[in-house]
């Protein structure tokens, strides 16, 4: 086997996001594009995605790019649903209206990273994906989609109807909807919206918090699964190359470089979320809430050190805490051996709207709700200072196919003495 096949063989397939077969997400692409072509029979596009297509059509090197991009991939023999820019706008607007139905066997909660997977991780497609204006309109259409997605049009799939429904017998043995809030005496089971289904409330006490008065305990801020912990953080680095190392001045994008500098030597803790999980977020520590802002960023950009794969902007984690869509909330714990710690929540692909519901100044406890992913989660970090934390309770090596760690749940445990810098 050559050393790409192992690096191939070796990915971690993470949060039942995408299928782990090539065969069942080329299906579900031709499948998409069939409806888009019949919907464009009879249905103009919607604004916001003619305005994408002007902006593809009036920048020569954008246009080469994407154009380029979609021609590698047909080139290698990748069955898109579509093999021109037009095809494409026409399945983006098709996905404007699209509510993600259950699958047992191959889920697609992101179908419109599904569609762009194979040129965004093509030689001319790094350069599409990165490019500040397309980013931008992009943000506009996955804005229109959320909109579709928070209204009661959306709520197709949320029924009991077999195999696709999220009610039905597959999905609840996946979603463990005893532990959330909900109706199932009501049609949709109470929820409004897609969104207020996938940002479905916990029941009261359903995530308990690990030692909620021993302020040495670090509780995980989201219901995921440990995907990297590293030490020595810096405050500028690589994280373009192949290991990704965190780059704190481009993961905190703060106007103000003091603040990056703080964690400089210090520790990042990075867990990925799952599709079928809970996506709001919740305070690890004690504390009051310094800092809480939101930064603009990409939506499928990819490391070109994961290489040609679709499965590239998964294994890009790391990368994308720095160039990603994100909130970033600071709290200055009442732990003074903590002090001040950095959560980063990462929004990749089309889950990529950070809803902060604190502002500086707030106190908060040990898992109350900081805020949550609009359609879905992705990734999220912790940044401790140098010093702080004694031992974390995952230990490599991870392993994924484990439930993911629960929200509220012990973490870290701080050192009990005063940290030496």
């Amino acid at each position: 086997m050559s050393d790409t096949a192992k690096d191939a063989a070796a990915r971690r397939r993470l949060g039942n996001w995408m299928p782990d077969k090539e065969e069942q997400s080329a299906a579900f692409r031709l499948e998409i594009a069939a409806r888009a072509r019949e919907r464009r029979a009879h249905t103009a596009r919607s604004s916001v995605v003619l305005d994408l297509g002007r902006l593809i059509e009036g920048d020569p090197i954008l246009r080469m790019n994407l154009c380029r991009s979609i021609d590698e991939a047909v080139a290698r023999g990748k069955q898109l649903g579509y093999s021109n820019v037009d095809e494409l706008l026409d399945i983006i607007d098709y996905l404007t209206t699209f509510s993600p139905p259950f699958s047992e066997t191959a889920p697609v909660a992101t179908p419109m990273n599904a569609i762009l997977e194979w040129p965004m991780c093509m030689p001319s497609g790094y350069a599409v994906f990165r490019d500040p204006a397309f980013n931008a309109q992009l943000r506009r259409v996955l804005s229109t989609w959320s909109a579709f997605l928070g209204g009661p049009r959306s709520r197709t799939w949320l029924v009991e109807d077999e195999p696709n429904g999220w009610f039905c017998k597959a999905a609840l043995a996946k979603l463990g909807m005893e532990d959330f809030v909900h109706d199932r005496s009501r049609e949709h089971w109470g929820f409004d919206s897609w969104n207020a289904f996938f940002t479905r409330h916990l029941r009261p006490g359903a995530r308990p918090v690990a030692s909620p008065d021993d302020n040495q305990v670090i509780v995980n801020s989201c219901e995921a699964s440990p995907f990297e912990v590293r030490g020595d953080v810096k405050l500028v680095d690589h994280f373009w190359i192949k290991s990704q190392p965190y780059s704190l001045r481009e993961m905190l994008t703060s106007s103000d470089e003091a603040l990056a500098r703080k964690f400089v030597g210090g520790t990042v803790y990075q867990g990925y979320l799952s599709a079928n999980n809970y996506h709001r977020w919740h305070a690890p520590v004690d504390g009051k809430i310094v800092e809480a802002y939101n930064v603009d960023g990409t939506y499928y950009s990819d490391a070109e050190s994961e290489g040609e794969d679709p499965g590239g902007l998964n294994d890009s984690q790391g990368y994308t805490t720095a160039i990603a869509a994100r909130a970033v909330i600071v709290i200055d714990s009442i732990n003074p051996v903590i002090g001040e710690m950095a959560c980063v929540f990462v929004g990749m692909a089309e889950v990529s709207s950070c809803q902060i519901v604190v502002r500086p100044g707030d106190d908060v406890r040990k898992g109350d709700e900081l805020g949550f992913f609009q359609f879905g989660g992705s990734t999220y970090c912790l940044l401790f200072q140098p010093g702080v934390i004694e031992r974390f309770v995952p230990q490599p090596p991870w392993h994924d196919d484990v439930p993911p760690l629960r929200v509220n749940s012990a973490l870290a445990y701080a050192r009990k003495n005063a940290r030496t810098v």
